[in-house]
């Protein structure tokens, strides 16, 4: 479900099916965003234009999008460099300019499933938390050369029953920010099983993985 509210100077768009329930919006704005209420729960107007856009850029999902109501292209530029992170225990979080399956996405972050629970594949809903998903965010650098571009599109190719294919110019960072590996395409585990996390070592097979 996607919900649109309109304030007066900006319009926030929240699209549950994106939100892997982060809490930055509740957090960091709770005027902004009401927790735990019934009806309305966005509000525009409670704080400054520009702590509201900051909400929007800083939601790691995308599932919140915020654009200004005065004609200025407020949309978030993808980043100087792509980046894919590994989350400790948790998703993969990507930044760049996002295609799925060849088809631009509209936004330039997702959060990527890698627990193999999420009821909304590719994309995280939180059930690695549930699922006690464990794995390491600290993944073994990898000898890689210097990118010859650092941005440029990032296809998601999710493959049938598999692993999560990955085509664009892309750096691979861990949780403490470190870069251990630099590819121009690779294949990311999305069954939970691979033994070489985050990469896919095949496990998906022996596991009987089953996703579009």
């Amino acid at each position: 479900m996607v919900e649109i509210i309109k304030g007066d100077k900006v319009t926030v768009q929240f699209d549950a099916s994106l939100c892997v329930h982060s809490r930055n919006c509740v957090l960091s704005h709770p005027e902004v965003f009401v927790p735990n209420v019934k009806g309305d729960w966005i509000f525009p107007d409670a704080a400054s234009p520009d702590a509201v856009m900051r909400i929007g850029f800083n939601c790691p999902s995308g599932a919140i999008s915020v654009t200004t109501n005065v004609g200025a292209d407020s949309s978030e530029a993808p980043p100087t460099v792509n980046t894919i992170r590994v989350r400790e225990n948790g998703p993969l979080g990507i930044e760049g300019e996002l295609l799925l399956r060849g088809t631009s996405m509209g936004r330039a972050r997702a959060t990527l499933c890698r627990c193999g629970k999420s009821q909304n594949k590719p994309f995280c809903d939180g059930s690695h938390v549930a699922a006690g998903f464990s794995a390491t965010g600290e993944p073994m650098s990898k000898e890689a050369p210097t990118l010859e571009r650092r941005d440029g599109p990032v296809d998601l190719q999710p493959q049938p029953n598999g692993p999560l294919k990955i085509v664009g110019n892309l750096e691979v960072v861990s949780g403490t920010g470190r870069t251990v590996n630099k590819v121009r395409q690779a294949f990311f585990c999305r069954c939970g099983a691979s033994r070489n996390k985050p990469y896919c070592d095949g496990s998906h097979k022996t596991e009987n993985f089953s996703a579009d």
